[in-house]
């Protein structure tokens, strides 16, 4: 990237400076409030030039060869939403937060939330009256989905138009900027999910000129940047640009990057490798997060760049979710169909991050994944819910309305302990009983082919063609289907065990060393029955070793069992360190636990063991 051109409006000392890209025109100028500046024609097809007397707050557009005022495609804020008027916005901001250090790789715990429906208001100021909750839950790190610009009046925000600047009605920059200040200010870090693989609907890009776009590659989601074709470098600079603005100037501690698949681009150097180079290098000397969503598990995403790697830090597992969630429903249709649930599956899946490495996956007909047999598990991203598993189901129900209390608790355990770095989806941490569903509010044509295309998508699952369900599918463009999907804050006192749980779960994850990602440990596991396995920690200190055992089965007498992980250090004996079954947690109370005697592992439930000298 080009460090002197940086797209879009900047303060300067006596203006603005304005800098677009748009090869094939002639001229090109600023509009706004009835006046008009040119800019200079500069080379490689870019246009700029300092406007004098113009500051942050001044509304403006650019017009090209004459044509109809557009949004500046680097907006930092569009007030009036995508058809709108761009902003000018200025970069003073008092921040506090000069002693962050920014987010390592090991040893975080995720939130992922959503900003219009994370509270009531769906605000950055709301959002941050929050914080001090989550500080106390043991969230390192928030996730905070799609925030740029986009058509509608609300949305996902995966159809991102203009992505330099932040979605309105959440707040202002300034807002923005306070929210991430405020978080760094109890110690946690802010990471944004970026959407650098398509472009949403109603957007500007070929207004200006038709090479940021690609069709040389098919994208399901529609148009796709051209990473490398004609002008790839200007289209590069200007993402990359993005991700580096996301860094500087709203000091963001790392960005998740969605579906990495469709970032096509046969390069010598892959654009992500560049930009997540770039992105470290900006935030210096903080440390920066860099997580991707990469559905064919690719383990090149996690290599260093010296070895032809792109040098991220971490790729979330679907198969983690997948497996999980047939273990505890027990259906798998649609792209469910490749999991059985098996104890077997979540211990392949705890001890290897991802489940498939090569072999051939029947919902694909075909080979997939990467080896990734030796890959440490801090480049894995676990999960019970995020965004698209809860709302890719027809009522988007989440896991607390599927399952009992008791085997909802059983499974966190095996969450927020295993080897991996967990991730929580908004509310998962007080069982909320909102839906989260798919919603985009836009109008008119572009809204019922939303709504067709749902159906379709959803109709994949067989009981989707019942037509009484058909009828019943929320529809995307409806207010009513936003405001469902919104938290209601009121469940954390109602739902306080599962909020316990949550919280004294993550203290032990961060109290005891040996579930720490930055010490020598090795992790096995066994099956002990149909619904029963057993994982294990093994440090070189046998006052360190730990098991976790799980059983969502029938009630499993364990009476005599022929495993050998079940067998204490020598010299040591196992003693239970933790429940879910714990009044605490609203649980029926904890049976005694004696491996040196008969005892029964309970039914949809979870108990930690901890090595200790034998009295």
């Amino acid at each position: 990237m080009s460090p002197h051109r940086i797209f879009g409006a900047v303060p300067s000392e006596i203006g603005t400076q304005f800098l677009l890209w748009a090869p094939g025109r002639r001229e090109a100028s600023v509009e706004m409030e009835g006046a008009s500046f040119p800019l200079d024609a500069l080379d490689d097809g870019y246009f700029g030039g300092e406007v004098a007397g113009v500051g942050a707050g001044a509304r403006y557009r650019f017009r090209l060869d004459g044509g109809e005022p557009v949004p500046d495609l680097a907006s930092r804020w569009q007030p009036d939403g995508n058809q709108g008027p761009s902003v000018v916005v200025s970069n003073d901001y008092p921040w506090s937060d000069q002693g962050w250090r920014g987010v390592p790789n090991l040893n975080q715990v995720i939130y992922e939330l959503h900003i219009g429906t994370f509270t009531e208001e769906g605000t950055w100021r709301a959002a941050g009256s929050k914080l001090d909750f989550l500080k106390n839950l043991g969230v390192t790190v928030v996730q905070i989905m799609p925030i740029g610009t986009f058509a509608g009046s609300f949305g996902w925000g995966y159809d991102t138009t203009l992505p330099y600047a932040p979605f309105a009605p959440y707040g202002s920059p300034e807002d923005m900027r306070a929210f991430i200040d405020a978080a760094h200010g109890v110690g946690i870090g802010v990471i944004l999910d970026m959407v650098y693989n398509h472009v949403g609907l109603d957007d500007h890009y070929r207004a200006y000129s038709d090479l940021y776009l690609t069709s040389r590659y098919e994208n399901e989601w529609g148009a796709g940047f051209n990473f490398d074709g004609q002008g790839a470098r200007a289209v590069r600079d200007f993402i990359i640009g993005n991700a580096v603005y996301w860094i500087s100037d709203f000091h963001i501690d790392g960005l998740r990057i969605d579906a990495v698949q469709a970032m096509f681009d046969s390069s010598a150097e892959h654009i992500l490798a560049e930009l997540t180079k770039a992105v470290r290098a900006a935030a210096l000397p903080r440390t920066v997060y860099m997580a991707v969503e990469n559905q064919p598990q690719q383990r090149r995403m996690i290599e260093a760049p010296a070895t032809g790697g792109y040098g991220v830090d971490a790729m979330y597992s679907d198969d983690f979710q997948h497996a999980m969630r047939v273990a505890v429903t027990g259906h798998n249709d649609f792209y469910y169909r490749d999991y059985a649930g098996t104890p077997q599956e979540l211990i392949s899946a705890l001890k290897y991050g991802f489940l498939y490495q090569g072999q051939r996956s029947d919902m694909r007909d075909k080979a997939y994944g990467t080896y990734n047999l030796d890959t440490p598990p801090e480049h894995f991203v676990h999960f019970l819910e995020n965004h698209d598993q809860v709302a890719n189901s027809p009522r988007g129900f989440r896991l607390s309305s599927l399952v009992g209390p008791a085997r909802l608790r059983a499974i966190t355990a095996l969450l927020l302990l295993g080897p991996q770095t967990p991730c929580l989806f908004q509310g998962q941490e007080f069982a909320s009983t909102r839906p989260f569903l798919y919603f985009f509010g836009i109008t008119g044509d572009h809204a019922k082919a939303v709504a067709e295309g749902r159906k379709a998508s959803l109709s994949n699952f067989p009981g989707v063609t019942d037509p009484a369900m058909l009828e019943r599918l929320p529809d995307p463009a409806d207010p009513a289907t936003f405001a469902q999907s919104k938290l209601d804050w009121t469940e954390v006192e109602r739902h306080s065990g599962i909020v316990a749980l949550h919280r004294d779960l993550l203290a032990l994850r961060r109290s005891d060393a040996t579930f720490s990602q930055a010490i020598e440990r090795r992790v096995d596991g066994a099956v002990l029955g149909s619904g029963a396995l057993l994982l294990r920690y093994l440090t070189p200190d046998p006052a360190g070793h730990r098991l976790i055992l799980l059983n969502l089965g029938q009630d499993l007498p364990m009476a005599v069992t022929a495993e050998p992980l079940l067998a204490p250090p020598d010299g040591h004996e196992w003693t239970l360190a933790w429940s879910s079954e714990h009044p605490d947690y609203d649980g029926a109370g904890r049976r005694p636990v004696d491996p040196r005697h008969f005892w029964i592992m309970p039914s949809d439930c979870a108990v930690i063991l901890r090595s200790e000298i034998s009295q």
